[in-house]
């Protein structure tokens, strides 16, 4: 299972949100290229990227810093999200060295175009499922729909999707822990493998999910946690490497 640091740019800084409201944001650093280069010292294997100005204005808006990161590692398997809502951008991001582009909002508001994008750029979609209450919301999780989790995931099993990115929008930068019971479920619900995020706090939580890995679960993403040292990035991948 992987430990994948999330680095979340806004206004070309590394920030944290607090349930995603961009009013509640606290800065980590200000040189967002910098801080990719420690999450990799410590050993990640995967960058979670979010352009969270991009979220809300449904187009890339830090597409220089994430450019830049991928430049500098570009053996690493690095996702990125907010703002994808075209093959252009998808195209732009996969020729700047970015492995996976992972798509929200467009998932539920037209899973044609999504299954369209799954099949012209197979294994390189991840879709993002954000959740509050076992329903998904959208638009920087500032929207609720009416689609629940489980039954959106099931429809993009054949579609060539490379992952799930299930976020618990209560628990995400609340350090709280993870909701174990409703990420265990989905990834049993379908054959598409599960990134957790949203509440990884403790090497505990860690280790909790770590039970369940053969369900389906690829790894955990952590932000906050990381940043504000509840969490050791290199422990925490260890310890899942020596219990895999």
């Amino acid at each position: 299972m992987l430990i994948i640091p999330a680095i979340d740019l806004k206004d070309g800084e590394c920030v944290r949100l607090r349930q995603g409201r961009m009013e509640d944001s606290t800065v980590f650093s200000t040189d967002p290229l910098a801080m990719a280069r420690q999450w990799v010292a410590a050993g990640c294997r995967r960058l979670h990227l979010v352009d969270l100005n991009g979220a809300f204005a449904g187009e890339p808006v830090n597409r220089d810093i994430i450019q830049g990161i991928a430049a500098e590692h570009k053996d690493l398997p690095i996702q990125i999200g907010g703002g994808i809502r075209s093959a252009d951008t998808i195209e732009a991001y996969l020729s700047a060295g970015v492995q996976f582009a992972i798509l929200g909002t467009i998932a539920v508001k037209d899973p044609d175009l999504t299954r369209e994008l799954c099949g012209q750029f197979k294994g390189h979609i991840i879709i993002g499922l954000d959740a509050m209450n076992g329903m998904v919301a959208t638009e920087g999780w500032a929207e609720a729909s009416d689609r629940s989790v489980i039954d959106l995931a099931r429809e993009f099993e054949a579609a060539g999707v490379a992952a799930i990115v299930y976020t618990d929008i209560e628990r995400d930068g609340m350090m709280q822990g993870l909701n174990l019971e409703s990420t265990a479920a989905l990834a049993e619900a379908i054959s598409i493998p599960v990134i957790a995020s949203g509440g990884v706090t403790t090497l505990a939580d860690v280790q909790q999910l770590q039970q369940h890995a053969h369900k389906g679960i690829l790894g955990a993403i952590t932000g906050r946690a990381i940043y504000e040292g509840s969490l050791d990035l290199a422990q925490a991948q260890a310890w899942c490497d020596e219990n895999a």
